[in-house]
């Protein structure tokens, strides 16, 4: 079931069935509404330069890789424009199959072939040898619909999976990473200096498709070029600058809104269904999402829980499903975010 198909599905279920529990709601902006600062209303003029190298503070990185940060509109972007420089490269690329429909969307527009991995219950990387093409592997860290960050021997096996080839790199997708610094495992696969990572204010500030950057390798200087021919507004350049720069809390209360929301879905769950739910995933900060191995089916049937199937991430042979926390009814008023 495609993700629009299941959005007309859930609408039916909760008219049918008014006292199911709702945890099938993703969308996090609506959910999340009050918390999202408002655009700037003066005119000033804001350089891409000094964004970059706020974005690295913030991060705590070093300033010195402001020449190869690369400022652009978002991870959606961000991700067209490195697909579209693959493309060229003619460089193998390995997509999470059941993470984000959107990922294939993008790489198909470029021209690419993507193959795919599972991520669900746990990753298991490409086990196609190397050959004479640049390759590379997208994964996120934190993982959705995973639901949490790569554990240390995921992460041992992305650096295996490097050492293979030296043609190797991976692009880490750490939008829904609300922290600063960056987690652990991220911080290590970028030690490699084989990584290209990408992140925005999507989620810690909810403003979409505004402003994101690309942290790339020192030796990417075409794939530097292309970012610098297509940058964001100058108005989505000045509200970047605000989020950066008067709104720096607020990843912090998007973590505490989740993490409550979170709180009040684990409460209204059956013991059942709650034990499904992986440890890691329910004590992941800022995480909404919460694979549950029983199936989409069986848990409306059976425990009055309305659940996304798998499918909707993508494809996936895993027999279970994913909870959120973000309807309404997880409001800390049971009625929307404060």
């Amino acid at each position: 079931m495609r993700f629009d198909e299941f959005q007309d599905f859930r609408q039916r279920q909760l008219s049918a069935f008014p006292t199911v529990v709702d945890a099938a709601e993703t969308n996090v902006y609506r959910a999340l509404a009050p918390l999202r600062p408002e655009p700037p209303a003066d005119l000033g003029t804001v350089h891409r330069c000094d964004l970059a190298r706020s974005w690295l503070r913030r991060f705590e990185l070093p300033e010195e890789w402001s020449r190869h940060t690369m400022v652009c509109r978002g991870v959606r972007h961000g991700l067209g424009v490195v697909f579209h420089w693959l493309r060229t490269e003619q460089a193998r690329l390995w997509l999470p199959g059941d993470v984000y429909p959107v990922y294939f969307e993008l790489a198909r527009a470029a021209g690419l072939a993507p193959g795919s991995y599972p991520t669900l219950p746990t990753p298991v990387l490409p086990g196609a040898p190397a050959d004479d093409r640049p390759e590379y592997l997208l994964l996120a860290n934190p993982s959705k619909p995973l639901g949490r960050y790569l554990s240390d021997a995921e992460c041992d096996a992305l650096v295996s999976w490097l050492v293979e080839s030296p043609r190797r790199r991976l692009l880490i997708d750490s939008v829904y990473d609300l922290g600063a610094p960056f987690a652990a495992g991220t911080r290590r696969l970028l030690d490699t200096g084989r990584a290209v990572l990408l992140h925005s204010v999507t989620k810690g500030w909810l403003w979409p498709r505004t402003f994101g950057v690309v942290l790339l390798g020192p030796a990417q200087a075409e794939l530097a070029e292309a970012f610098r021919a297509d940058p964001p507004t100058p108005t989505q350049l000045r509200l970047a600058d605000r989020l950066l720069t008067e709104h720096g809390d607020l990843p912090r209360q998007v973590t505490d809104e989740l993490a409550a929301r979170a709180e009040r879905l684990f409460e209204q769950l059956p013991d059942e269904v709650l034990g499904a739910v992986p440890a890691a995933s329910r004590t992941c900060p800022g995480n909404y999402f919460f694979p549950v191995g029983i199936r989409a089916e069986t848990l409306q049937r059976e425990y009055g829980v309305l659940a996304l199937p798998v499918g909707v991430f993508g494809e996936s042979r895993w027999p279970g499903s994913v909870l959120t926390s973000l309807a309404d009814a997880f409001g800390s008023t049971g009625g929307e975010a404060r």
